[in-house]
């Protein structure tokens, strides 16, 4: 990958309006980590956990938080911006622009089109796509190689289906909704009913509902719902090999981490966090703005803004003090069983 950006271009993306120390530093060609940058590389300081890093970066540009205090190399230059992190996200929008320009809109002569679906003039269908009856792609969707679209499912406006991606009959996708490779919306949800030691399938006959600007990680499943529908709320953003089960719902902006999964007929608030491999049983309601630690095991309802890890969860700072009492095990056994000896010894001994 070949980068070319000007100091006053890297200005103008980030929204910044000087340059402090070097006035005229090398032309960016890549962008690395503080340790790793070398002259002509643009770096960051996103997290305070790297500061140490910053006298000896060696990159051309930095962004710097606005309330840094040190000062840039001979040769170096720093750009103060409030937020560096989504800084350099900026100048990746315009990379990103670069190495995956837009598609014109059209349909490529190898995808199969049901002559029922309505695929929008502006729309861009990739090859090997199939899309079959009753189908609606919308304004400026763009459907990459071999994806699928099942009979009567919607694609909202300027949506993304990247390759292999598929959406099942009758699921709904709002605009601007971004599938990575491998996701499935719209598998069966996972129901059975044991009757005299056999397991009878229960029909899923619901659909799962995406709304606006929801952005989903490869190989990550929502199952449709039994009956009704599973529904991500508008902003909620979801990391690779995520499960998410029949008759679920997320609030707005919710963040679900990679390996979590969550059981059928559960309800999360608008902001939940839950981070990877976080576990959630069914039937149970998560309170808006609640984050759950990795890995932690939540089988009952929890309040708004609560903040949880562990199985079963606990509250974080007493999970933490647990956690640090679980260390001294070893030492209290020991000094126990010396107690014990001390007093099981008779009088004359």
């Amino acid at each position: 990958m070949e980068l070319s950006f000007t100091p006053e271009q890297i200005l103008k993306l980030v929204g910044a309006s000087a340059i402090e120390g070097n006035q005229k530093p090398q032309t960016i060609r890549d962008i690395a980590s503080l340790d790793k940058a070398q002259p002509g590389d643009l770096s960051f300081l996103g997290n305070r956990k790297y500061r140490s890093q910053m006298p000896d970066s060696k990159a051309s540009i930095i962004l710097i938080p606005e309330d840094y205090e040190g000062r840039p190399l001979e040769e170096q230059a720093f750009i103060r911006v409030e937020n560096p992190s989504h800084a350099l996200g900026l100048v990746c929008e315009e990379i990103v622009r670069v190495l995956w320009p837009k598609p014109e809109p059209g349909v490529h002569p190898s995808a199969y089109i049901a002559d029922s679906a309505n695929v929008c003039s502006t729309a861009y269908i990739g090859p090997h796509v199939i899309i079959e009856d009753g189908a609606k792609i919308g304004r400026q969707a763009m459907i990459e190689g071999q994806a699928y679209v099942g009979r009567h499912a919607v694609i909202g406006e300027a949506s993304h289906l990247m390759p292999r991606a598929t959406v099942l009959d009758y699921c709904e996708l709002g605009s601007r909704v971004r599938l990575h490779s491998g996701v499935v919306i719209g598998s069966e949800g996972f129901g059975y009913e044991t009757i005299q030691g056999v397991h009878h399938k229960l029909p899923q006959i619901g659909k799962v509902v995406i709304e606006d600007d929801v952005e989903i990680g490869s190989n990550t499943a929502i199952d449709r719902a039994r009956f009704s529908e599973t529904r991500i709320g508008a902003g909620t953003k979801i990391d690779n090999l995520v499960q998410i089960a029949h008759n679920v719902t997320t609030g707005k902006h919710c963040i679900l981490v990679a390996q979590a999964g969550i059981a059928g007929s559960t309800t999360l608030d608008d902001y939940v966090v839950l981070g990877g491999q976080v576990g959630v049983a069914g039937h149970i309601h998560i309170g808006k703005g609640s984050m759950v630690g990795a890995q932690s095991g939540l089988n009952g309802d929890i309040e708004a803004g609560s903040f949880v890890r562990g199985t079963p969860v606990l509250p974080f700072q007493l999970a933490h003090r647990i956690d640090i009492l679980k260390q001294r095990l070893p030492d209290l056994f020991k000094r126990v069983e010396h107690l014990e000896e001390v007093v099981g010894k008779k009088p004359n001994e």
